[in-house]
């Protein structure tokens, strides 16, 4: 579905993203390790259109979408979430998923005034629609609370509950588990499971915990220093030379090496 080439994003003389260059098939939940600084974010800021490259191409299913807006990918079914949920405080967690549909009719002047039982209609399959999300997410009891008084991993769940209101093909996931708890970090690795299979969403996933990486994705791709290093299953990348060196720093990877022989 998606194929990076090469791609490039500079900021000044930093290479945060370094000729990176690989693909996310269709169908499938594909994970994005590397350690801090890696560029993974980056990457997917450019993919997702927040960034423009420096250079290089993104396709996605065959057209070129290089430098294209979040909206106009949006429209296309490329989503994404962000590291820090970035929810509307003052609003229900129901009224969060009901702004995401684009082009409603009641955005419209004319149609408020003058076409209410059109747009109340309308309002009423959008909320419906939520209501489905909601429980689909099991946080039915949430509806309408306060977006800002849900907890942090909540918050996580909420934005994945917003790329279930538009017809998603691929949804970029930027650290889904961050401060999250056990408990809600496996409702939500189920709920993305579950789209994978049951609705045909393509995933790809940033994330450092590797017990989660390693029970939803395959492939795994790591990135350092902005390049591509290695990909392949959770175990041929966690033991791959170049990523073991990538993480722990050459120094302390001989140390390990000599500990082991001791």
């Amino acid at each position: 579905m998606i194929v990076v080439e090469n791609l490039h994003r500079h900021f000044g003389g930093f290479h945060a993203v370094d000729g990176a260059s690989l693909e996310i098939k269709t169908g499938s939940i594909t994970g994005l390790i590397g350690p801090n600084g890696a560029g993974k974010t980056t990457l997917f800021n450019v993919i997702a259109g927040r960034l423009p490259p420096t250079s290089g191409r993104v396709m996605m299913d065959g057209e070129d979408i290089t430098g294209l807006p979040p909206h106009e990918l949006f429209a296309k079914g490329l989503l994404r979430t962000f590291q820090i949920a970035h929810e509307f405080g003052s609003m229900t967690v129901r009224e969060n998923l009901m702004m995401v549909p684009a082009r409603q009719s009641g955005e419209s002047l004319f149609n408020a005034c003058f076409r209410r039982g059109a747009v109340a209609e309308e309002e009423r399959r959008i909320r419906d629609k939520a209501d489905e999300v909601l429980e689909f997410l099991t946080i039915s009891h949430l509806a309408d609370q306060r977006a800002s008084n849900i907890s942090g991993g909540q918050k996580k769940l909420l934005e994945l509950g917003r790329t279930m209101m538009v017809d998603a093909k691929i949804v970029f996931l930027d650290e889904v588990g961050a401060g999250v708890n056990r408990t809600l970090l496996n409702t939500i690795g189920d709920a993305i499971v579950r789209l994978n299979k049951e609705r045909g969403y393509t995933f790809c996933v940033i994330e450092h915990d590797m017990d989660f990486i390693g029970r939803l994705c395959d492939p795994v791709i790591c990135m350092a220093e902005g390049k591509v290093l290695a990909q392949g299953t959770v175990d041929e990348v966690k033991n791959n030379e170049r990523v073991i060196e990538a993480y722990l720093g050459t120094g302390l990877k001989n140390k390990l090496k000599e500990e082991a022989h001791v």
